[in-house]
């Protein structure tokens, strides 16, 4: 879908060295568009059985769920919650509803139409963002999930890529390989569906070399966005287990900086940039310290990109997207 550039840039936003998502909302639609979390009571085929039980061993009992989530499973008092948490003025405001705990669409389509739709019908909502796994992405979902684009709504699909390599799949326990990812993220384009990559930089066992050659391959994909996201332990989870038992070492600051540096100089430019690290509360992060500091380490970014002289795309070889996208 085309929409109008209304704006030219955010009030008060410096010029990146990458393509950021919350750029490109302003430029699109001139107003603040913040995300509404909704914990929509989905499990995983990695958690209830159908492949494992355990889930991935970076995953906490609360999967990626908001704060904001909790107490309730209404899915309309949740997203009113999370309204009410912004301390910024409602002018202009508008809002993505995004389903964001665990696996949000591993149920059957009727079931998802009805919560999507719900999470729709809240005053000020423009559009709809699904976190899910590669491999929980059936043709009919995807059509369901393709139904709703339409001008001036915002839509996106979030997959769990998180490695390209599968020994760092099997590491991390995900439990499908990276031709699922591959296979979906095609299926998805094919129907005009957005689709965002969860890319995680230090994976343990994991060399420059892979980092850099999942950049590659995420540019070789017909995909519109990515978060990159730094590994943190959190507590209660398996990884921490595996950390506080063999103390497999975590990038320091600098060298995650570095790292996204890297990635972001090999990224095809025109892939929007949703986010370049995780976020946690002091409560539940083991490690790394540093992740606590989003300001410092998005300023470090900004700042090793001011020191090279690069952006965004600088290594990019110019490769057009491979929209077959299945791997042969």
């Amino acid at each position: 879908m085309k929409k109008k550039n209304v704006r030219s840039e955010l009030p008060g936003a410096r010029k990146r060295p990458y393509n950021f998502f919350g750029d490109y909302l302003w430029n699109t639609y001139g107003a603040r568009i913040l995300k509404l979390p909704v914990d929509a009571g989905f499990t995983c085929p990695n958690r209830d059985g159908a492949i494992g039980s355990a889930g991935c061993i970076f995953c906490s009992e609360e999967g990626s769920a908001s704060p904001t989530a909790r107490g309730t499973t209404d899915v309309k008092e949740q997203m009113e919650n999370a309204r009410r948490s912004f301390r910024r003025s409602e002018a202009e405001t508008r809002y993505i509803a995004y389903f964001q705990a665990f696996t949000n669409t591993y149920a059957p389509v009727s079931r998802l139409r009805e919560l999507y739709d719900t999470a729709l019908s809240v005053d000020g909502v423009m559009g709809l963002m699904i976190a899910t796994r590669p491999d929980c992405v059936p043709d009919d979902v995807l059509d369901l999930v393709a139904s709703y684009q339409g001008p001036g709504f915002e839509l996106w699909l979030e997959i769990g890529m998180q490695t390209m390599h599968e020994t760092g799949l099997a590491l991390l326990r995900r439990g499908h390989t990276h031709q699922s990812t591959r296979d979906a993220v095609r299926r998805a384009s094919e129907r005009g569906i957005p689709v965002c990559a969860h890319i995680i930089l230090g994976v343990p066992g994991e060399s420059w070399d892979d980092m850099m050659a999942t950049a590659v391959e995420v540019s070789s994909l017909p995909l519109k966005g990515v978060k990159i996201h730094h590994l943190h332990v959190i507590a209660g989870t398996e990884l921490e287990r595996l950390y506080r038992e063999k103390g497999f070492r975590l990038p320091s600051l600098g060298e995650y900086v570095s790292a996204v540096c890297d990635f972001l100089e090999r990224l095809r430019p025109d892939i929007l940039v949703h986010r370049l690290l995780g976020d946690r509360s002091p409560a539940t992060l083991v490690a790394p310290a540093w992740g606590l500091h989003k300001g410092t380490v998005l300023g470090a970014i900004d700042a090793e990109f001011g020191r090279r002289v690069t952006r965004q795309g600088f290594l990019w070889d110019g490769a057009r997207p491979d929209e077959s996208a299945n791997g042969e």
